[in-house]
């Protein structure tokens, strides 16, 4: 796993880290890998975009099929 150092943190700022820290639970150490992690999830409005473009972008491989069929289909064969 990498590490990070991060200098000259104002220490308003280091207090109000702790201070978050402790009303989640956590470690300062912790409440930070959670702050990161959150920072870089992508965002649902990402996500759906993303989504559209990769489902246009697709669309024209004839991939098409009734998953619905498939699986009935199988259900038939037992």
């Amino acid at each position: 796993m990498a590490q990070f150092l991060i200098r000259d943190v104002p220490e308003r700022i280091a207090t109000a880290l702790k201070v978050r820290a402790k009303k989640n639970g956590r470690s300062t150490e912790a409440e930070l890998r959670a702050i990161l992690a959150e920072t870089v999830k992508p965002k649902a409005s990402e996500f759906c975009k993303e989504a559209d473009r990769l489902r246009k972008e697709l669309s024209d491989r004839g991939l098409k099929f009734d998953s619905a069929a498939v699986i009935r289909e199988e259900r038939d064969k037992r």
